[in-house]
């Protein structure tokens, strides 16, 4: 296995856009029998001339021509990823805000993938209500947010947009009790909107459940006890979707937007903002394109 060294390659770089050894030398703060003998090394390697010395001033072979596209790339990509491993620049932290009800499945993947990038940048992330959320985010607590509502303020991005289903412990009958039982945080934002749809539907119903912890609804749903509403693709293994056939009234699309991204100037919370926007966005969303 031959191995291409990077410090060669910079050399061979420098010497073909210098025009020459002497003055390449100078750019890389060598002496020019030091260039030389990389090049020679390299060629050895290669086991191709890449240097055309027959004239006056040196120039490349077709060779030379090929292996300095690539010259290029590797040397840049090296540059890249020392300074992306010790710049102070991709130092810090990013507190980033997530409801409780989208942070599975796409935030783990989003912090993996940004983690690789930026080893170095702590993301700190808050689990809450939309609500809190966008006031933490309104007294500058929280760099970036999403919230999931059935509106955008002005500032936001629309990333998606689910609809709201009617979940259940699997194979459980819940659903068809009279009243309707329920099971939301205090907080939640679907519950009014839920509520609605109900009353529309002329269907009774009975909060039997109203708690600040998601793992209890989940708890009480699980075990049958009541229904609860969760964003499409977001329910967990215990709970399923309710194939109610029309006995439960349709609800509201949720959109998942996006704060913070169009008034940073932060180079790293752009870049987390664009894991996130490709973690949700939907191109195919007529509504998206709309937007």
């Amino acid at each position: 296995m031959r191995n291409l060294d990077i410090t060669t390659l910079r050399s061979f770089v420098t010497v073909a856009d210098a025009g020459g050894v002497t003055r390449a030398a100078g750019f890389l703060h060598l002496t020019q029998s030091a260039v030389s003998m990389q090049l020679k090394r390299l060629e050895d390697l290669m086991g191709v001339e890449l240097l055309d010395r027959s004239g006056r001033t040196i120039g490349l072979t077709a060779s030379g021509e090929q292996l300095l596209t690539y010259a290029r790339r590797m040397v840049a990509l090296n540059d890249e990823v020392v300074s992306r491993l010790t710049d102070q620049a991709y130092e810090g932290e990013i507190v980033l805000g997530v409801p409780h009800d989208i942070v599975y499945p796409a935030i783990p993947q989003v912090l993996k993938q940004f983690h690789a990038d930026f080893p170095r940048v702590k993301v700190r992330l808050i689990s809450s209500y939309t609500r809190a959320l966008k006031e933490m985010f309104g007294r500058g607590e929280c760099d970036l947010i999403l919230t999931t509502e059935i509106t955008m303020d002005p500032g936001g991005d629309l990333l998606d947009e689910k609809p709201l289903r009617w979940v259940g412990a699997p194979g459980g009958c819940a659903w068809r009790q009279t009243p309707l039982r329920l099971a939301f945080g205090r907080q939640c934002t679907f519950r009014p909107h839920v509520v609605e749809a109900l009353d529309l539907a002329g269907l009774p119903w009975d909060v039997v459940v109203e708690t600040e912890s998601d793992r209890t609804i989940e708890a009480t749903v699980s075990a049958d006890l009541a229904v609860h509403t969760m964003i499409e693709g977001t329910e967990p293994p215990h709970l399923e979707r309710i194939d109610h056939g029309g006995a439960l009234p349709e609800l509201p699309g949720q959109m998942i937007n996006l704060y913070g991204a169009r008034v940073t100037k932060n180079e790293i919370q752009q870049r987390l903002a664009d894991v996130l926007r490709r973690a949700f966005s939907k191109t195919d969303s007529p509504r998206l394109k709309a937007v």
